[in-house]
Order: C-alpha cells, then structure tokens, then sequence
C-alpha cells in the first residue's frame, strides 16, 4: 500500500554559521571602502597641502593691494596741483635761461628783458586790448597778425640781441622757418617793440653734430 503525504513540508532551518558561509562566498566590499577612505584621505591632503595655503595666500595678496590702493589714493589728493607748479615751473627755467642769454649779449633795461622773457616762452607777449583781439581766433582777428597760441618757443634760441637807441638786431637759431614767422608775430604784438621784420636767414648743418637747423635776424625798434 502506498502513502501519500499531503501536508506541506517544512524547509529546514539553515544555521547562522551556513548564513556566514554563504555571504563570504559572494564578492567582498571591505576593498571599495578601503579605496573610497584612500581618496578622502588624499583630498583632504590635497587641500590642507596645496589648496587651502593658496587660498590664504590669494587673500593677504588681495588685502594688501587694496591697502596699496588706499595709499595711493591718499597719495594722489596730496599730489593735485603738482603736475600745474612743475609746468609753471619749466615755464619760469625757460624764462630764466632766454633772459640770461639776452644779458650776456647786451645790457638791456629789465622790463624790456622781461617781455623778451615772456615772448620766449609760452606766456606770450604783452599786448593791448586792440591787439589781442588782432592776434587771437576772432571774427575781427587779422590773420596778418595772428600767431599760434600753443607754438613751442623752445624751438628758437637767441643768440645776440644789439640795440643803439635807433633799432635793434637780434640773431638766433630755429629748428625751421616757420618758427621764426611764430616769433617775429609774436614780439610784433608786443607793446615793447615796432616795425619788427624778419631780415632774412639761411639753413645752416652744425660741423659737430650734423643737425641742421634755420639761422635768424629779426630787425624792429624798442618802445621806451
């Protein structure tokens, strides 16, 4: 006779030291641990090492310039108005050497030293009212008598100047002939000179140097 047996089976309990078993077989995650710990670690170093001291770096570079920035604009309020007295300043050289230049060539009255001073440089000359008005950029200027304001003086260099109570002569060098034109109109506006005229010149080449540059006479009469 046979048995049949209808009621379910009961699996059997596995024990903990086969549950053990059966995890080790499968592959292990204590390597990919290891090698994440091994990154953090190496980032960390990375940052401590390299990062980090350049951040601190980059700041103090930062504060100090703008330390330095400060001064400087410290140092620039103090200095307004310092490029206008060294201008002035060249000006009042200029001035200086032309006189010197005159007084060695003849002993001439002061103001009229003065004014040959002032037409030398970029001051410009002495005039009235009438002859401003002529010399300037107007509509009721005379362009016979116009000079260029921002004409550079230091272009001409006197050489002699003679007066005998009658007219005076006065001779000297300039980079070109239009130079001479600027410095003729310029002490024809003046109130301390008439009938200037330019006497004629000619190119000369200096031996040293070999520059060459546009020897002068000016010609007129000093208004005592």
């Amino acid at each position: 006779m046979i048995k049949v047996n209808l009621l379910p089976q009961r699996k059997a309990k596995r024990s903990f030291s086969s549950v053990v078993s059966s995890r080790s077989d499968g592959p292990s995650t204590v390597p990919l641990f290891i090698g994440l710990g091994a990154l953090a670690a190496a980032a960390a170093a990375v940052f401590l090492v390299v990062d980090k001291p350049k951040r601190d770096r980059l700041s103090e570079m930062k504060d100090a310039n703008a330390q330095l920035q400060v001064q400087i604009n410290e140092k620039n309020k103090a200095l307004q108005g310092y490029a206008e007295l060294k201008s002035a300043e060249e000006e009042s050289k200029k001035r200086a050497e032309s006189i010197k230049r005159l007084m060695a060539t003849k002993v001439v009255p002061a103001h009229l030293l003065h004014e040959l001073g002032k037409v030398l440089t970029r001051e410009g000359p002495t005039m009235t009212e009438t002859m401003a008005r002529l010399a300037g950029t107007g509509p009721d200027s005379d362009p016979n008598k116009r000079f260029v304001a921002d004409w550079d003086p230091g272009h001409v260099w006197v050489t002699s100047f003679a007066e005998n109570g009658v007219g005076f002569t006065l001779t000297g060098g300039a980079q070109s002939e239009q130079d001479v034109t600027q410095l003729s109109k310029r002490m024809a506006a003046s109130v301390y000179f008439m009938d200037v005229t330019p006497a004629g010149g000619e190119r000369i080449v200096d031996r040293e140097t070999g520059t060459q540059f546009y020897r002068f006479t000016i010609t007129g009469r000093v208004a005592y």
